[in-house]
């Protein structure tokens, strides 16, 4: 599927793959974070199922991933079919505002001011394909009108681990077929509790899942107002790329031209000349900011944040508790295993997450409602309502020098 007929022509799909997910450490790690696992056991991990959900809309050469160096070779070996000009590689985390941006300016050069783009997390499960679809397709078609579209997640419980959108006005008398769009009142950080609760009882709060759609030139010139320099680095480093493109482009002729086969003979990759050494000028000293801070908060109060509502199934995964969510019990005792079932034993045990990568059978006599993680160098061993806390365990090990597991 090419996406050059569907109504997505104009639109470009970018994969924020970043982080290390260290509340699902030690399973995730700096090397290996969560979104290159298959954390469902369903054959794909997230990064791959999250490609196949956005080139089912947009076509796969409508899709690029913006990630760390070190996970590169990772990427390109459970994605072959995205090719090495749709991987921006940074050498070292700048936050989402960076690596939205760069792989926004690539893209407007290569393609026109006027494109849609989509930044969408690798690491998220989407169940409903036909309402995800339906809901990008109003974001894209309120994009085109000028604002800087959310995608809200409906709230189902009063969670303490998301930011919230307050949503506005409707917006559908204004943007043809948007039906669904709303005004962002304004975006809100993770509540505690009771206002939580106190969101959900109003009906006007959804889940803020980072899911942005806009106009390339949008973002674009809101970075060059309120991130001057932070914008120009990224126009610098772009220019850049699009120079190494030349560069391939023209080795690519100049190899047909002696009756080469091109694709054997001319690598993307070994045309970077120009972008490494803009990266080792400009990204040391580039804003580390979140694009919510940077991007979505400041313009919901001048009005230009508008939202689509994603009545879709969504999780982030953000911890063990989350991935047993998503599996399906072993036994009546309401027991997850992530990995094979046949290298856990359980005895008067009940409500417990096993995760067995150590290679060796993990026994439980008498365990209940823990996270036990087996790996080949670390054990972790948590109650199961402190899933939210694993994150503090990485801390500690850092400060207590055991990098090497991190």
């Amino acid at each position: 599927m090419n996406g050059m007929s569907n109504g997505f022509d104009d639109f470009y799909a970018i994969i924020p793959a970043g982080g290390t997910g260290t509340r699902l450490w030690p399973l995730s790690r700096e090397g290996k974070p969560k979104f290159l696992f298959d954390l469902l056991g369903q054959g794909r991990t997230l990064i791959q199922t999250t490609f196949d959900r956005l080139a089912a809309i947009c076509g796969i050469d409508h899709v690029c991933i913006s990630t760390g160096e070190r996970h590169v070779a990772a990427i390109r070996e459970q994605l072959p079919e995205v090719s090495a000009e749709h991987i921006f590689a940074e050498p070292t985390p700048r936050d989402s505002t960076a690596a939205i941006a760069l792989a926004t300016a690539v893209l407007m050069r290569r393609h026109g001011d006027d494109i849609i783009v989509g930044s969408f997390a690798a690491d998220h499960v989407i169940r409903g394909k036909l309402a995800f679809i339906e809901a990008v397709r109003q974001a894209v078609q309120t994009a085109r009108a000028g604002y800087v579209t959310t995608i809200g997640i409906a709230a189902s419980r009063p969670s303490t681990a998301f930011g919230y959108i307050h949503e506005g006005e409707s917006l559908a008398a204004q943007i043809e077929d948007a039906p669904d769009a709303t005004l962002v009142e304004r975006f809100v950080e993770k509540p505690n509790a009771v206002t939580a609760q106190a969101y959900l009882s109003t009906g006007e709060y959804r889940w803020n899942a980072g899911m942005f759609v806009m106009r390339a030139s949008v973002l674009m010139d809101h970075l060059h107002k309120e991130k001057p320099r932070l914008a120009r680095a990224i126009d610098a480093i772009a220019d850049a790329i699009v120079d190494d493109d030349r560069a391939y482009a023209a080795a690519v002729d100049a190899a047909r031209a002696r009756g080469e086969n091109a694709r054997e003979t001319v690598h993307r990759e070994d045309f970077d000349e120009h972008r490494d050494a803009a990266m080792a000028k400009h990204w040391p000293s580039m804003e580390k900011i979140a694009f919510d801070y940077a991007v979505a908060e400041p313009l919901s109060v001048e009005g230009g944040v508008a939202m689509i509502p994603g009545d879709f199934g969504w999780d982030d995964i953000g911890d063990f508790n989350s991935v047993a969510a998503l599996l399906p019990s072993v036994d009546e005792r309401n027991n997850k295993v992530l990995g094979s079932v046949d290298d856990v034993s359980m005895l008067d045990s009940a409500g417990d997450v096993i995760v067995p990568e150590g290679g060796r059978t993990i026994a439980l006599l008498g365990v209940n409602d823990m996270v036990v993680v087996d790996t080949d160098d670390a054990l972790l061993i948590a109650p199961r309502a402190r899933s939210q806390e694993v994150k503090s365990i990485v801390k500690h090990l850092a400060e207590s020098g055991y990098e090497e597991l991190l």
